[in-house]
């Protein structure tokens, strides 16, 4: 074998941690596949003296000075699982300029600032890899970079989100309310204390950004992507949608096509939606993570698995280490950056989708009548209607549920339509606004 491929581990939390773990367990095997060990140069923390229990490496190693660790001449290859926006994106442009590879699991820099990474890869000759960023161990940004590359990807329909799709599996399995099952998610250690990130969908927005970036050869930034939570979704919300035979999922869906005159262009969104039961993704449950593939040649395709967590995370790290490091040793690097279409990002307003639309009115002749001229005028075509009486504390006697499903339209008019709705004297309340996705 020839000399050691040298690593600077940048961050030693949850994920830091499971690499070294994989490293000291795997060495044989990973220095067979590389055609030369892999050795730890350093490892940046906060603090050196935290306990860090049976951690199977010299304390010697530890340092706080990242940035001098990654200027040292003996770094062939930097990983990075600290997270954030700053100080990590001077860390890897430095150590990306200077030649040196990189592997990231960092979703929001990447999402924020990509290109900057992209165009300091470019400028040093190193590789830039970070499959780790979006669901975990789940092999998703390579097929999408490498092996997809022969065909034209139309829509990437996807659960990357674990806390949000727990939350949301037990609220269906359950009939839980969502405070409830945050509860609980929380109690298990699916969500974090302050689960802002995972329920008001930045996490998952930051995601579609680079599956969006991928799948479509275009620069995607986490701000041009739509982003809804589900903190407003309701138990009352998941009873209609198993009504309907669905069942909601936070889904990120990026998708290509003309735009509103006709020029090609993407759609990138984060929301929760409703999916027939039947669809690939519905039978997603706990914290796993789907993502749901279409393209011209190769029809649709399917990744499954867990989405996060040490040890998936650490998994999909590895991977990326041992293909940059062949890389350094044939003295070859990946394809760079594909992002030659630069297709712009369609506002919301011009997104495809339906509405399911629950009303709370007065029970009188002529309603219906009244609220479906409202959708006439704005060119929204009615697909199913379904009137019950008010149930419980739903409205007063006399008043009635009206819950309507569109057909597919601009988000725009639909959107148009709901506030005309929220106008009107037989209007009591827009009890629930929901997407419907994927076809009934």
């Amino acid at each position: 074998m020839t000399s050691p491929v040298r690593l600077a581990l940048l961050g030693c939390g949850t994920v830091g941690a499971e690499v070294i773990r994989l490293l000291h367990e795997q060495s044989a095997d990973l220095a067979a596949r590389v055609g030369a060990p892999l050795e730890i140069a350093g490892i940046a923390v906060r603090r050196i003296g935290r306990d860090r229990g049976d951690l199977p490496v010299d304390p010697a190693l530890f340092t706080t000075d990242a940035l001098g660790l990654i200027k040292r001449d003996d770094v062939d290859v930097v990983v990075e699982v600290v997270g954030g926006i700053e100080p990590a994106r001077g860390w890897l442009v430095e150590a990306l300029r200077a030649g040196k590879s990189v592997v990231t699991a960092n979703k929001a820099l990447l999402a924020e600032d990509g290109g900057t990474l992209h165009d300091a890869a470019a400028e040093g000759g190193g590789d830039l890899y970070y499959e780790a960023s979006v669901a975990g161990a789940i092999p998703l940004l390579r097929p999408l970079r490498e092996s997809l590359h022969g065909d034209r990807i139309t829509r990437v329909t996807g659960i990357v989100n674990g806390t949000t799709n727990f939350i949301l599996s037990a609220m269906h399995a359950t009939g839980a309310g969502f405070a409830e099952a945050l509860e609980e998610a929380t109690e298990l250690g699916y969500a974090e204390a302050d689960p802002t990130a995972d329920v008001e969908g930045f996490d998952a927005a930051a995601k579609a950004a680079i599956l969006a970036s991928l799948a479509f050869h275009s620069r995607v930034a986490a701000a041009d992507v739509h982003r809804e939570g589900i903190t407003e979704v309701t138990a009352a919300d998941v009873a209609s949608a198993k009504a309907m035979g669905c069942t909601i999922k936070l889904l990120c869906i990026a998708a290509r096509g003309a735009d509103g005159q006709g020029r090609e262009a993407v759609s990138v969104r984060v929301h929760p939606a409703m999916i027939p039961v039947t669809h690939p993704l519905a039978s997603v449950g706990d914290a796993f993570n789907a993502v749901f593939v279409e393209a011209e040649a190769a029809g649709q395709l399917m990744f499954y698995g867990r989405g996060a967590g040490g040890a998936p995370t650490a998994s999909a790290v590895l991977g990326d280490v041992v293909a940059v490091a062949r890389n350094r040793l044939a003295g070859v690097r990946a394809a760079s950056e594909s992002a030659y279409a630069d297709l712009p990002v369609r506002p919301m307003g011009e997104a495809l989708t339906r509405y399911h639309i629950s009303l709370d009115v007065a029970d009188r002749p002529g309603v219906l009548e009244s609220v479906a001229g409202v959708f006439a005028r704005h060119d929204v075509s009615i697909a199913t209607v379904r009137q019950g009486p008010a149930a419980g504390d739903a409205g007063a006697a006399g008043d009635a549920v009206l819950v309507i499903v569109t057909h597919v339209a601009p988000d725009a008019a639909l959107a148009a339509t709901v506030q005309q709705l929220r106008g009107l004297d037989i209007v009591r309340s827009v009890a629930s606004v929901l997407r419907v996705e994927g076809g009934l």
